[in-house]
């Protein structure tokens, strides 16, 4: 973990939980699958266990796994304890319905579509444009779209499904998120730069051909297989829930 996180968010107490992050489930949702040797980043050789005879692919040594998923869990909470704002960022396709469900049942902002660029780097841009969704959607449940011309009206409701689709998950964000998790490195690496350039502290799934240094804090994990995806949200979600319900007890 290279960046600060906002504090110590109150204590070991409230910093160190038991997650009940078992080496059965991180074995059974197959996080520890990694990629062909010929793709390896030389960088995950402290997360690699071995090789897989019969595959011929990198296996990730799922206690370490476990340990950077729990550290994970124990930030978030803590993040939420505090109040903090989360993004969760996984546009590939057979993940977008997980990321929406766990993002919504987290009250987290998400992005599960496409990551347009800019997103966060030009936030002025991306504020405008979700004050032309609302406008849209303003329109829409009043029913004037309705009572334009039908071209005009046709133009209209091109935009809005397109602002819904690739800006719903945010609709409601205010400012840039405290805390950004990415959930395919590869995938969304331009999510991942504008936080880094912005210097918005990351959580991110890396496989065996990522590059750890570019995380704040790296969870090795097979981002190619939904079931780990899911456990890792699962996990994640969790935390961020009984953080947030921390905060609301103790604001």
């Amino acid at each position: 973990m290279k960046k600060g996180w906002g504090g110590g968010g109150g204590g070991g107490e409230m910093t160190r939980r038991y997650w009940n992050i078992t080496l059965k489930e991180i074995l059974m949702a197959g996080v520890y699958w990694g990629n062909p040797p010929k793709k390896w980043n030389p960088k995950m050789a402290p997360y690699i266990y071995g090789t897989h005879k019969r595959k011929g692919i990198h296996i990730t040594n799922p206690f370490i796994s476990a340990r950077f998923l729990s550290e994970a869990c124990n930030l978030v909470f803590a993040a939420a304890s505090r109040g903090n704002q989360f993004l969760i960022v996984g546009t590939k396709k057979r993940a977008a319905n997980s990321v929406a469900r766990a993002a919504k049942k987290a009250r987290c902002h998400w992005v599960n579509k496409k990551w347009l660029a800019g997103m966060l780097t030009n936030w002025s841009t991306t504020k405008t444009r979700l004050r032309k969704f609302w406008d849209l959607r303003r329109e829409q449940k009043t029913g004037r779209l309705n009572r334009l011309q039908k071209r005009n009206a046709a133009v209209r409701k091109r935009q809005l499904s397109r602002l819904q689709r690739y800006l719903g998950g945010i609709k409601y964000m205010k400012k840039l998120p405290d805390i950004v998790i990415i959930l395919d490195q590869h995938k969304d690496y331009k999510a991942l730069r504008e936080c880094i350039t912005l210097g918005i502290p990351t959580i991110s799934l890396i496989d065996t051909d990522c590059d750890p240094d570019l995380a704040d804090l790296p969870i090795p994990a097979n981002d190619d297989s939904i079931g780990t995806i899911r456990l890792i949200l699962q996990k994640l979600v969790f935390a961020i829930c009984e953080g947030r319900s921390n905060y609301i007890r103790n604001p």
